[in-house]
């Protein structure tokens, strides 16, 4: 293994930017080779010809799995470690070592272009599932890059945007599903965004390359800047940023070699750039290539399985869906015959085949299917098509009606406008609906799109964008080969209006105000008590499920262990995900009312009852406090939840934390109410106070207010009144200020000594 020791400061400053377009600087004197990084994440787009970023140039046949919109949906990380695996062994046949991916960002607006590539609005969800993935590719010596570091919810302004976004939210919703990854999974690369956070570049952030996500994190791999995000080169290796790509053609190389020997820059952190770059090509030295060629019919398979676990069944009155045998079958919309499967942009994968749901469909049930197109991608109303399809629909039993976004309304790079489907697809439905009330809508989209038919209409299936078996698993969940089991990761609101986001979105003049804070998707709509179409975590089944009474009890490790007992009553097996949600009723912090904490997807037999045990880990109950700068859980009674979704509660169960010391140190600008609750002055400083404010200093504060000692002057009570108590009326006076009620300057900053000893 090379040493960085052995090479020049040319050598070194070399390696911290990329040959071309997809692969490192080689350094063939010292033994060093080049290798190769692609896009991911749902796929291996390794180009052929001339590079760009785009997807505009060919790339190999590879297999297209379900992007992470419709794999979050499956709720399940082992499912995800096996998609994982399979992206790994394509990426070793083509002598891959790094594919980007998966990307974690969270859904933030349902307008980010990109939010087809990121797994969920919840933080804990998006990096369960996203740890499996990433497990499974680097079980093969497969490097993943977890991307986008930080705060990239928007295409909008992206490779400038500042995302301002305060400490608790930036903890607790923005950080922690990359907390997670890198602490259970240690991907080999760590992408950091376009954006800045905070008014800093990301490339450029050592708090966040450097303070964050090594110091706290323990992150060991290599930080890669994503394609061309690099603002200022010689910032960025002081920052932590180990590798610009793609080429600079050697501008930044020299610069940074410039830096040094002008003393603008230390060596040694081109050294520790260097051996960082040095440490990834030795990861890669250790795999071998398969011997064995692409198993094509294998992966498909998985694909099919993946998108299958994909899809969520939102609504099913009457029992319409599994469709019936024997039923003659209108399939209408031009989604069914030219899907839409995966997103646009950087990650758009060549697939290794492509199913159609109208092929599927008419392998599956024959002569009983016709097809109408009904639309054009355009969004121009033809009224020969819709007459066409309208006319089908009347004529059969039942209609299958195949809505969507185009390939135009949303991609990497832009941001879309409105949750809305295209209006002459509204306008479509409404009429195949008076043809033939019984109609089943099948929707491909690779972000929520607002449902004004959810109550019209009696069989609704969420489709996302299922990868290239996408059409033949909608026909297995249609036709009943398959049991819906996937889960909305993100809620359907009723209107844009009405998300978390809106009015700070997409910002403007440079900046991007998260000024939801902490409640982002389920949480805010919970919080405000909003309804919605269709919450997070719902989706239906062609089974029943029945909880028991869930129990809760802290472990020897301070985690809860949560358990239930599941029954399937229903006619057929099939597979619930049961969920947990913590909360609390009271608290020192804004909190939203439940939370993801901890899931499960178990398949259950018909007439089967499965005891289904969970884990929340004590670490997931912790916020983030602004004043210790650290997570802090916080001691008292729990709430815990077990439900369907997070509006399908089934039982819940109670449990005593013991909190942590935030050991938050007191000053005079302490509030009253800190020191009071301070876990070692607190009780203390209740009996001193009591005693100094007996001072004869206080007595004409007592007189001017008419309360007890320590009330606020210059009260409206009428005299007589019941006093109002001291920790709430001056729970939030600085002790600092307690000399204008006479309490003696020392004996405030005795107080405050007594705390920190």
């Amino acid at each position: 293994m090379t040493n960085v020791r052995e090479l020049t400061l040319e050598d070194k400053a070399s390696l911290l930017s990329g040959k071309d377009f997809w692969t490192t600087k080689n350094i063939d004197r010292a033994g060093v080779p080049s290798i190769m990084m692609t896009d991911g994440p749902h796929g291996l787009r390794k180009q052929t010809g001339s590079s760009d970023n785009l997807g505009i140039n060919d790339s190999i046949p590879a297999t297209c799995f379900p992007p992470a919109v419709g794999l979050g949906s499956a709720f399940d990380p082992d499912l995800a470690k096996k998609v994982g695996v399979a992206l790994g062994v394509e990426s070793a046949i083509e002598d891959v070592s790094v594919l980007l991916g998966p990307g974690v960002n969270i859904k933030r607006s349902p307008l980010c272009g990109r939010n087809f590539e990121y797994f969920s609005e919840d933080p804990h969800h998006a990096g369960v599932v996203a740890t499996g993935m990433v497990r499974g590719m680097q079980s093969q010596t497969v490097g993943a890059s977890l991307k986008h570091f930080a705060a990239n919810n928007q295409e909008t302004d992206r490779m400038r945007v500042s995302a301002d976004v305060d400490p608790r939210p930036l903890r607790e919703i923005y950080f922690r599903a990359f907390e997670r990854v890198v602490k259970n999974a240690q991907p080999w690369t760590v992408m950091c965004s376009y954006n800045k956070v905070n008014g800093t570049y990301a490339s450029e952030h050592p708090w966040l390359l450097t303070d964050v996500l090594r110091d706290d994190w323990g992150f060991e791999g290599l930080v890669v800047s994503d394609w061309g995000a690099v603002n200022d080169r010689v910032k960025g290796v002081a920052a932590g940023l180990d590798l610009e790509m793609p080429s600079s053609d050697g501008v930044t190389d020299a610069q940074i070699v410039d830096a040094v020997r002008n003393g603008d820059l230390d060596e040694a952190l081109v050294d520790r750039a260097a051996q960082r770059v040095l440490d990834l090509v030795e990861k890669s030295g250790h795999r071998e290539k398969p011997d064995d060629p692409l198993d094509v019919d294998a992966h498909h398979a998985l694909a099919r399985e993946a998108a299958t676990r994909s899809v969520v069944l939102l609504k099913n009155e009457g029992s319409l869906l599994p469709l019936a045998e024997g039923q003659d079958i209108a399939l209408i919309g031009e989604f069914a015959r030219t899907p839409r499967y995966q997103g646009g942009g950087s990650s758009h994968i060549n697939p290794t085949r492509l199913d159609t749901a109208l092929d599927s469909f008419t392998q599956a049930v024959g002569d009983r299917v016709s097809f109408a197109p009904g639309f054009t991608f355009d969004g121009e109303p033809s009224e020969s098509l819709r007459a066409e399809a309208v006319e089908v629909a009347r004529s059969s039993d039942v209609a299958v009606l195949f809505l969507g976004l185009p390939d135009a309304a949303e991609s990497e790079g832009f941001d879309r406008t409105t949750i809305d489907l295209p209006a002459d697809q509204i306008e479509l439905l409404d009429e195949v609906v008076e043809a033939n009330p019984r109609t089943v809508v099948v929707l491909s989209n690779g972000g929520v799109v607002s449902l004004p038919f959810a109550d019209t209409v009696p069989a609704i299936v969420e489709g996302w964008l299922l990868g290239q078996a996408g059409g033949s698993a909608i026909v297995d969940i249609l036709t009943g080969a398959a049991d819906p089991s996937g889960r909305l990761s993100e809620t359907i609101p009723h209107r844009l209006e009405d998300n978390p986001s809106f009015g700070n979105f997409p910002g403007e003049l440079g900046h991007v105000r998260y000024g939801e804070g902490i409640h982002v998707g389920y949480r805010w709509y919970d919080k405000r008590g909003l309804d919605v179409a269709f919450p997070f975590g719902h989706g239906l089944t062609y089974t029943e499920f029945e909880y028991g009474e869930p129990t809760a009890r802290v472990n020897g490790r301070g985690d809860i262990d949560v358990s239930v007992g599941v029954t399937n009553v229903g006619p057929r097996d099939g597979r619930e995900v049961v969920q947990v949600y913590v909360g609390r009723d009271e608290s020192a912090v804004d909190r939203s009312p439940r939370e993801l904490k901890a899931f499960s997807s178990v398949e259950i037999a018909s007439g089967q009852t499965r005891f289904v045990t969970l884990t929340v880990d004590r670490s997931d109950l912790a916020y983030w406090d602004i004043r210790a700068d650290r997570f802090v859980v916080e001691g008292g009674t729990y709430r815990v939840e077990v439900g369907a979704s997070s509006r399908d509660i089934r039982g819940e169960a109670s449990v005593s934390i013991d909190g942590d010391d935030p050991d938050v140190e007191l000053t005079r600008e302490s509030s009253l109410g800190e020191v009071l609750a301070h876990p070692k002055a607190g009780p203390t400083a209740r009996q001193r106070l009591a005693e100094l404010m007996g001072n004869p200093g206080v007595d004409d504060a007592e007189q001017k207010s008419g309360t007890q000692p320590g009330a606020a002057a210059d009260s409206d009570e009428p005299a007589g009144d019941e006093p109002m108590d001291l920790d709430t009326m001056m729970a939030s006076l600085p002790v600092g200020r307690l000399v204008s009620f006479g309490v003696p300057q020392d004996k405030i900053d005795e107080l405050i000594e007594m705390a920190r000893s």
